[in-house]
């Protein structure tokens, strides 16, 4: 039965679209975690620490390291919030938008790659089915953790 591939298909492909974009990136000097960073937080600049590690499915203290590293590269900023103290809002750089630019642009290429042989309307299909497998599997709620579709 092909129900049983599924889990692996989902897994191989998201992998394999992974491994395409990072040989296409590999001169922006990111790692991924960080270049998901910065995708993450161009969706939803000014979020905090907390939210943003949430959406990315990480441990804010593991996120928080790597915060640190792309603020002292230059790629984001922390901002005080009015009114508390110890609160920070994440920020992009004038330096990360055009890195930005450049990652949008290396994942439409592999995006691009993977739906290759694909019909639009296949290819929207197949965006409509995967956008409702990851509502079915998210507790219910239909969040999408500002993902794209």
């Amino acid at each position: 039965m092909d129900s049983e591939r599924l889990g692996f298909l989902l897994h191989d492909g998201a992998r394999l679209m992974r491994r395409d974009f990072e040989q296409r990136a590999r001169d922006l000097g990111l790692t991924r975690a960080q270049w998901s960073v910065l995708a993450h937080l161009s969706r939803c600049e000014g979020i905090n620490q907390a939210g943003l590690a949430e959406i990315l499915d990480v441990a804010p203290i593991t996120l928080g390291r790597t915060l640190d590293r792309m603020q002292k590269a230059g790629w984001v900023e922390r901002r005080a919030v009015d009114g508390d103290k110890r609160a920070r809002s994440l920020h992009l750089t004038a330096k990360a938008r055009p890195a930005l630019k450049r990652v949008f642009a290396l994942g439409l290429q592999s995006r691009k790659r993977a739906m290759t042989g694909l019909s639009e309307s296949e290819q929207s299909k197949l965006i409509e089915m995967l956008v409702r497998v990851r509502t079915n599997l998210s507790n219910g709620n239909g969040r999408s953790h500002g993902a794209r579709p």
